[in-house]
């Protein structure tokens, strides 16, 4: 697993042993910042269900603002201090080691784009998490124009509309899939 492009291009990432993190590969990496390329520059990120930050990573090796992690299993925060640490990133994120909903009752909008990559089997954090960002509170996080994207298998369908999140795009790689969402109504 390597950076893809950016500041720390082909820089390696390291990875937990096992199968309990399944990091986004470089290949659907690539796919995803090819289509938000003109998006990252100066961007406010947020990287739910980071595991080991690699796509956050991405993100500020493109020139993302500022990145928000949001991880809490302790073999993955360890992973994405260490990615963190090896490529000297030492500004311009913060790490929430509490999970998703901590990140996001203490968040201050607006961002830009988000990106949540929940373990596939669990339904329960793709709704909990899109219905959240689809409320008003959630809205009330986004850029008028911000994207929400949900990684997810490619045998997976996810609803064609959260709240006031609508699925504008889906993009299908393999086992995997990447849904894009936008706020209904911009501003």
């Amino acid at each position: 697993m390597r950076v893809i492009a950016g500041t720390f291009r082909s820089r390696q990432l390291t990875a937990p042993r096992g199968i309990s993190t399944r990091p986004t590969s470089d290949r659907l990496r690539e796919t995803l910042f090819n289509i938000l390329a003109l998006r990252i520059e100066g961007s406010r990120f947020v990287d739910l269900y980071a595991g080991t930050g690699a796509v956050g990573i991405e993100a500020l090796s493109r020139g993302a603002a500022h990145v928000w992690f949001a991880e809490k299993a302790a073999p993955s925060v360890a992973a994405m201090r260490a990615n963190l640490s090896a490529l000297k990133i030492a500004n311009g994120f913060t790490l929430e080691t509490r999970g998703v909903a901590a990140l996001l009752a203490k968040l201050r909008g607006p961002v830009d784009l988000v990106f949540l990559d929940p373990p596939y089997e669990s339904e329960a954090e793709y709704n909990a998490t899109l219905n959240f960002l689809g409320s008003e509170r959630g809205r009330s996080l986004l850029a008028p124009d911000a994207l929400v994207i949900a990684e997810h298998s490619s045998r997976k369908h996810l609803a064609e509309r959260y709240g006031t999140l609508v699925q504008t795009r889906l993009v299908r790689q393999s086992d995997a899939a990447l849904s894009f969402f936008e706020p209904e109504n911009k501003t």
